[in-house]
């Protein structure tokens, strides 16, 4: 476990006083039950997972989150600090921060369990990035958690959820957000509709498209499409390219009519 350690201390951005807490935050309950069962030790389930790693994990994350933004933006209230708070810490973001890691390489799984995907699936990765989080506050306090969130957890994601929070939209709900303009400029309704679906149970892939209806006795104009590992997140990531098209086309179209009055001046 040197080596996996190591390099995984790199990605972190900290040197483990105690090693075993970064082994104890990758193992799962799966691989701690199993040796248990092995070694005929009767030791209780938990004894050797990570979930205790994760629970603690789970509210330094709140914290050094909510600290980072308390402090980058003293002109948003509680209601807009709670709401960016809870995107960055969501079991989806957490996920994409473990995958840009390559957190799944490292986790240690029963045999069965390993052989099932689970070391893919988005809800184990969150649990675990949690877990090392917990283990990097056991180990450091929270400096090195501070530095990892502000590179890792913080960065592009905080900026864009800024933004998106300054535009009005509905932070991340972009379903959400595609109703309410498109309800504003009274042109129809969303409709999600799922075109396929692939791969095997743990890693499947939706393609679900979004259309405008503007009648219910059309079939409806084609906005968008987009793809995800759950129908909720294809029709999330639907909309959200929904959103950019439709602001692609008001641009183009702000854009027409402001080179159309030049014209008319000129004349």
């Amino acid at each position: 476990m040197d080596a996996v350690v190591a390099k995984l201390e790199t990605a972190l951005g900290h040197r483990f006083a105690s090693p075993e807490l970064l082994v104890r935050a990758l193992t799962h309950r799966s691989l701690a039950n199993q040796q248990a069962q092995e070694s005929g030790s009767g030791e209780p389930a938990g004894a050797g997972d990570n979930e205790r790693l994760e629970f603690l994990g789970d509210a330094v994350l709140g914290l050094v989150v909510g600290e980072a933004l308390f402090v980058a933006h003293p002109e948003w209230q509680e209601g807009e600090l709670t709401r960016v708070r809870a995107q960055l810490v969501s079991r989806q973001h957490m996920a994409e921060v473990a995958t840009a890691i390559g957190l799944g390489e490292y986790l240690r799984l029963s045999r069965g369990e390993d052989r099932s995907g689970l070391r893919s699936k988005s809800t184990v990765l969150s649990n675990t990035m949690e877990a090392v989080l917990g283990a990097l506050f056991q180990d450091g306090g929270l400096e090195p958690v501070r530095g990892f969130v502000r590179r890792r957890v913080m960065g592009e994601a905080a900026e864009e959820l800024a933004r998106e929070l300054l535009s009005g939209a509905a932070l991340g709900n972009y379903k959400s957000a595609l109703q309410e303009q498109l309800q504003a400029a009274r042109a129809g309704t969303p409709v999600y509709r799922v075109k396929s679906e692939s791969g095997p149970d743990h890693r499947k892939c939706f393609l679900v498209e979004v259309r405008l209806m503007a009648d219910k006795t059309e079939p409806g104009k084609p906005l968008a499409r987009g793809t995800g590992s759950t129908k909720k997140h294809a029709e999330q990531d639907a909309a959200r390219r929904a959103l950019l098209r439709l602001a692609a086309m008001a641009a183009k179209e702000s854009a027409k009519d402001s080179n159309t009055e030049e014209e008319q001046a000129a004349e």
